[in-house]
């Protein structure tokens, strides 16, 4: 799907240009690689048949259908008979996970779908691509609405509904930096387009404040997070996140669900980091599994992804190369963490994580090997495993709000929805097979660098996708170097032109990795 994820050292003086083809082999062996191979896993074998994720009690049912809808009858309690708490006590069951199964794909696109988005009251979906188009859907129908151009000149990372009456509002951001949004109806397409503001190199997302509707903040790859609202005609600059005098590329935003003024931002580094918007020179926490002193390489480590529960007392993490994390917002000491969640694999695209359940009751992620994970928050057990991208990457999942289905995309040109309509418990057989080559895959035990591979699997993608958007075109290796170094600039360049203007030509809609 769109978003690579930043694993090369940072390199301002480094020009990839000035290498021809049979420089090749010098872009496998970056500093930090050797340096992360200093760390000695050598001294004892990992066992894989022995590892903790297979010895994970598994939890049990909580949740009875035939026992739920008996009390609902009877009417013991009002708390028995309410409507809505027997659809969130089923959302959040444990047979509703393991009860999931592919109902249908919504296709439409041509290209990664690398965002999606369920309208606040649950009826409609929104999905960004690298099409550079924006389709909405009558998800339930499995039925497009609309889809309109949204004048991005590469991947669209993120698409947005907002909280306002009237006609559809719709927030994008994209790899040129932009901020864009769209008034859309549903006879009549797009009515009003226009251009919120610019980061100086690739934004990957943007939230929307439920209690401020007008208010969109978005989080780029030049370390900044930009407030745009939607009144106003200048987008205004919130922080530029900075470690020891560095700026930090962001990949995440995420808002407080209860405190409008407070967000979590995280990126090319270990910390997940919390800014309150009254009060944003400094972060108001700061969060990160590693204990710097004894890791040596965790700076090597990348949170993809950062999210809030459902009250905001937690936030979940996930990490390249590493595994998903879960916080307790009161305790900011490194090295802290309330919960592990493995067995999945983050290492070639910005992945994203989530919560499942009205009360955040199981964790969610896709791998790189199509699959997504559920896990039971508590006991850190994998309790559902699905096939969910035939191209080999998940990236996005969508839970819907108010019901136990949930929506994927990836390297797929198409969005899967996943409700919970099989009658049989899940038999997940390849998993054990499937966890231990993940598993390998992160200890660096099949004697390849990581960097090598991720270079081929960008290659064959780039190949793959340019083979079928653009039969016609040849590329050669020039080219592709020249585009992966466009990928993984910096903040301080973007991919497009960040004035804005519409008058420039839209970019060919390549399947990127980032």
């Amino acid at each position: 799907m769109g978003e690579e994820e930043e694993e090369h050292q940072e390199n301002e003086d480094n020009d990839w240009e000035d290498h021809d083809d049979n420089d090749w082999e010098d872009y496998d062996e970056p500093e930090e690689v050797e340096e992360e191979e200093e760390e000695d896993t050598s001294d004892a074998e990992v066992d894989f048949e022995n590892h903790p994720l297979f010895k994970k009690e598994k939890p049990k049912h909580k949740w009875f259908v035939l026992k739920e809808v008996d009390q609902r009858q009877l009417g013991y309690s009002a708390k028995l008979q309410s409507r809505e708490l027997f659809q969130r006590r089923c959302y959040g069951s444990l047979h509703c996970v393991q009860r999931l199964e592919l109902m249908y794909k919504l296709e439409e696109h041509a290209g990664c779908v690398n965002s999606l988005n369920f309208h606040p009251d649950g009826t409609l979906l929104a999905s960004g691509a690298d099409d550079l188009k924006v389709v909405v859907w009558d998800w339930k129908l499995g039925k497009t609405l609309l889809k309109y151009k949204t004048k991005h000149r590469a991947n669209v990372f993120q698409s947005k509904f907002l909280h306002l009456y009237g006609d559809l509002h719709i927030a994008t951001c994209a790899r040129d930096g932009q901020v864009r949004l769209a008034q859309v109806n549903k006879e009549e397409g797009v009515r009003n387009a226009r251009l919120l503001g610019s980061h100086k190199g690739p934004c990957h997302k943007l939230i929307v404040l439920p209690e401020q509707p007008h208010i969109i903040l978005s989080a780029g790859e030049d370390g900044a997070v930009l407030n745009h609202d939607v009144r106003d005609p200048k987008s205004t600059k919130v922080v530029t996140v900075k470690e020891d005098s560095k700026t930090i590329a962001l990949y995440s935003i995420h808002g407080h669900p209860l405190k409008s003024h407070e967000f979590c931002v995280s990126g090319r580094d270990s910390i997940v980091r919390v800014y309150d918007q009254r009060k944003s020179n400094k972060p108001a926490a700061t969060y990160t599994p590693f204990v710097k002193a004894k890791a040596k390489n965790h700076r090597n480590y990348h949170v993809t992804c950062a999210v809030y529960n459902h009250n905001g007392s937690e936030i979940l993490a996930s990490y390249s190369e590493s595994d998903v994390f879960l916080f307790d917002v009161n305790d900011t000491e490194p090295g802290k963490f309330i919960h592990q969640y493995q067995g999945h694999k983050n290492g070639a695209t910005i992945k994203g994580v989530n919560f499942f359940g009205p009360k955040s009751e199981f964790v969610v992620s896709g791998s790189d090997c199509g699959h997504i994970y559920f896990w039971e928050r508590n006991s850190e057990a994998l309790v559902q495993w699905l096939l969910a991208d035939d191209n080999g990457v998940v990236n996005c999942l969508e839970p819907h709000p108010q019901l136990p289905f949930i929506c994927t995309s990836g390297l797929d040109w198409d969005v899967k929805v996943w409700v919970p309509s099989c009658e049989v418990e899940p038999k997940m057989e390849g998993l054990s097979d499937t966890i231990k080559d993940n598993l390998k895959m992160k200890l660096g035990h099949e004697g390849t660098e990581f960097n090598e591979n991720r270079m081929l699997w960008i290659l064959w993608r780039h190949l793959r996708n340019t083979t079928r958007l653009r039969a016609s075109n040849m590329l050669n290796i020039r080219d592709f170097l020249q585009l992966y170094s466009d990928s993984n600039s910096s903040g301080s360049e973007s991919v497009a032109n960040s004035d804005g203007s519409d008058d420039d030509l839209d970019r060919p809609p390549n399947c990127n990795t980032s």
